[in-house]
């Protein structure tokens, strides 16, 4: 059976749209497309797609300024799809999270390959951070339950929720707003003192020596890593 995916264009040329968009229905793939960086971001939330395609000459946003915005606000595998050839572009795309380039013109055909290997990947990490084992401490995120050696730790509904985002991207800085915005929801960003009163809490729960934390660290006015390697 094939694999499908849930897949955003985001491209301003409606020529190229229409052909990646019928290539990729044929395949089984479901599409959204969005014509500018603003509708992009905005199908972005609405649509949570497993995989986006970004054109880098958007009318009213170079797209290199739009891959970290798509990386903190999802984890769908980015791939640029991009008639610039330049080697330094590449790198800089790659440098700032995108996952993929494929440099337009190009075969549908190895278009569709990348995605299945993409997709591959993805659900294999899916499943591998199903279950997080640092040190005597075990994140079950299928079950939403937490270990501390032999013993279940009571966490409520706030304090599992910033844990499981922290354990989806193990040793990868979360910043204060991506948690805020998924956790809390768009209108509470700004509202860092919600995070540090459950980050303490998760520490006095989970942490060996909380005024010394080395599970969960702060990194200062950016946000909170898990850390998988302890010292």
């Amino acid at each position: 059976m094939p694999l499908a995916t849930r897949i955003l264009i985001v491209e301003d040329d409606a020529h190229v749209r229409r052909l990646l968009q019928a290539a990729l229905q044929r395949a089984g793939h479901e599409v959204a497309e969005a014509a500018t960086a603003r509708e992009g971001l905005s199908l972005l939330d609405i649509y949570k797609p497993d995989t986006v395609l970004l054109d880098l000459g958007l009318p009213d946003r170079d797209g290199l300024e739009m891959i970290p915005l798509i990386k903190s606000r999802s984890d769908a595998t980015l791939m640029v799809v991009s008639a610039r050839e330049d080697v330094a572009e590449k790198v800089t795309a790659l440098d700032l999270g995108a996952d993929d380039y494929l440099t337009k013109p190009f075969d549908t055909e190895e278009l569709l390959a990348r995605i299945r290997t993409a997709l591959r990947h993805r659900l294999s990490g899916h499943a591998e951070r199903e279950r997080v084992l640092i040190g005597d401490v075990e994140i079950d995120l299928g079950h939403r339950r937490v270990r501390r050696g032999d013993e279940e730790v009571h966490l409520s509904r706030k304090e599992f929720e910033v844990l499981a985002e922290l354990a989806k991207h193990p040793d990868r800085v979360i910043g204060h707003a991506q948690l805020l915005r998924a956790v809390w929801g768009p209108a509470h960003e700004a509202r860092v003192d919600y995070l540090r009163i459950v980050v303490r809490n998760l520490r006095q729960k989970l942490e060996a020596d909380p005024a010394r934390p080395g599970l969960i660290v702060n990194e200062l006015g950016v946000g909170y890593r898990l850390r998988t390697a302890r010292p």
